[in-house]
């Protein structure tokens, strides 16, 4: 349901809701967050809510460190773990300068940018997320000990699989906060999970997925559990993925699937430092079914790209190399905008890869262009990228490259 202003206001009266989180990103994709009293709800939509863009990394410096967050009614969402009595509320912000225009480094900003350019050419793309995670047990202090939940293996029931009431409860939460979950289970790694939803329009499918980051950590927390995503927690096990499924639609309702993935595979390697943004992403890449080479090919999950056995709606591409560390609203917004060159410009796929890439000989992977295979690799081909430039904002690349 997308909520109006009056929506929200009729809501906090008539359901007691005291306190109310404005939420926003960093340039990292890491969610922060700002609380007021329902009493200060009409200035928050009005003249929006101040903060120090100082504090955050990558969004100023102290000489011009004032912005605003005026949040979207439409991103209502009640956090279902708080008390009923004087309810705690959530809505997303956009980030705008003193003087009413958007902040350029506000990942929302830039997907919404994204969709536009997508629009114009009457192109609207759907995203479908798999998340995957390990819950650990925790030390005295409640932090991660490194030690798995459980030793159970890919799509293992109870007892083995110790995780499925915490599963339960994360799928319960997102049903109450507006996300539907589409299905969710036990991982090949010891103590490592996976929810998938369903698919939304890409800003949705992006707040939805800092939401699920930050919903998964609570409800471990309450489980006296640690919720890892980053890219590679085990040194020996699998890594935590991110699969990004895209399926474009156009309005004169031809199929441009094709094309879209095609200007995916011509950008990935520019685009690989927004997707794969830290060091340890490039531990989990080669290894346990996570891509190297930049292949495509049909149900094949050596591939960087497979298209599923489906059909209608659920046609689709899943992007397999991109993990939990990423920013989704940069991530989807490059991935929008490599698809429409592929379909702006026809661009046509290489051949598939029908063959399994961890299993193949050096002759079989001869001429194969692999993804980047470090950090400083991949965020030397986004400085270099004109395409990536003509998308990010330079203080982003550049808040990016001073991780390397």
């Amino acid at each position: 349901m997308k909520y109006t202003i009056q929506d929200v206001k009729d809501y906090i009266e008539q359901e007691d809701v005291s306190f109310i989180r404005l939420a926003f990103c960093d340039v990292f994709g890491k969610q922060k967050n700002v609380s007021i009293m329902a009493t200060e709800l009409d200035r928050a939509f009005e003249s929006g809510i101040a903060i120090d863009a100082s504090a955050v990394e990558g969004f100023g410096s102290e000489d011009k460190s004032d912005l605003f967050l005026f949040p979207d009614p439409s991103t209502l969402a009640v956090l279902p773990w708080r008390p009923s009595q004087g309810r705690v509320i959530r809505m997303y912000c956009d980030i705008r300068y003193p003087g009413g225009e958007a902040f350029e480094m506000d990942g929302r900003h830039i997907l919404r940018n994204a969709v536009e350019a997508a629009a114009s050419k009457g192109i609207n793309v759907s995203f479908g997320a798999e998340h995957e995670f390990y819950l650990f047990k925790t030390d005295e202090d409640g932090y991660s000990t490194g030690i798995p939940h459980d030793k159970a293996s890919y799509m293992d029931i109870a007892p083995d699989d110790r995780g499925v009431n915490v599963r339960r409860e994360i799928c319960l939460s997102l049903s109450e906060m507006g996300i539907l979950p589409e299905s969710s289970h036990h991982e090949e790694g010891p103590g490592q999970h996976e929810i998938d939803f369903k698919y939304s329009d890409a800003l949705q499918a992006a707040d939805n997925s800092v939401t699920f980051k930050s919903v998964v950590s609570v409800i471990a927390e309450q489980h006296g559990l640690w919720a890892d995503f980053s890219p590679k927690p085990l040194p020996f096990y699998s890594g935590n993925g991110l699969h990004i499924n895209m399926a474009p639609h156009s309005a004169d309702g031809r199929d441009y699937l094709e094309q879209f993935m095609a200007g995916v595979l011509a950008h990935i390697a520019e685009i690989t430092a927004f997707l794969n943004p830290t060091s340890a992403s490039y531990k989990r890449l080669g290894e346990f079914k996570a891509p190297k080479y930049i292949t495509w090919s049909c149900e094949n999950r050596s591939q960087l790209i497979r298209i599923p056995a489906a059909s209608g709606e659920y046609r689709r591409m899943e992007l397999r190399s991109p993990d939990s560390e990423a920013n989704p609203y940069i991530a989807y917004s490059l991935l929008i905008y490599a698809g429409l060159d592929g379909i702006v410009n026809n661009l046509v796929p290489p051949d598939p890869a029908n063959i399994n890439l961890y299993e193949a000989s050096e002759e079989d992977l001869r001429g194969i262009e692999k993804l980047p295979q470090s950090f400083e690799e991949a965020m030397k081909k986004a400085g270099n990228s004109d395409f990536v430039k003509a998308i990010l904002p330079e203080r982003v690349i550049n808040t990016y490259a001073r991780r390397s």
